[in-house]
């Protein structure tokens, strides 16, 4: 039997990366440690992670975690960064697991993705991390 498999499987699907994120790159190992000491702390029960391809803009696990969702309580991310870069993905994907009546966390930025208000301040914080990215271009 697979660890989601049965009620007592409920839990939440760590999703990790191998790609920059605006530059900066952590270790798998250590965004492993960040998510289950954010699971320890909120009393969360971690599952494995899944680990994203390196491919630019590839979504391939992610597609995998989300379509795993109805059998899980959420998913928790390292960063609210390994969303999606297109505003319409991103927000297809938050809209997606709200609707399955679902959580994601964001260990890094200690957020969660629980109501339609929490949508505003993920978007908020993209925005602000995308002028920052500008400002530092020189645009």
């Amino acid at each position: 039997m697979s660890e989601v498999q049965g009620a007592e499987a409920q839990g939440y699907r760590g999703y990790i990366g191998s790609r920059p994120l605006f530059g900066n790159r952590a270790a798998q190992h250590v965004q492993n440690i960040v998510l289950r000491d954010y699971a320890q702390r909120r009393g969360l029960r971690y599952l494995l992670s899944a680990v994203e391809y390196t491919m630019p803009g590839c979504y391939l696990i992610l597609e995998d975690v989300l379509n795993e969702l109805p059998q899980l309580d959420g998913a928790l991310f390292y960063s609210v960064f390994q969303l999606p870069q297109a505003r319409e993905r991103r927000l297809a994907v938050l809209e997606r697991v709200l609707g399955l009546g679902k959580e994601l966390h964001f260990a890094l930025e200690e957020m969660v993705l629980s109501s339609p208000a929490d949508i505003r301040a993920i978007e908020d914080l993209w925005l602000v991390q995308q002028f920052h990215a500008r400002q530092a271009l020189g645009g």
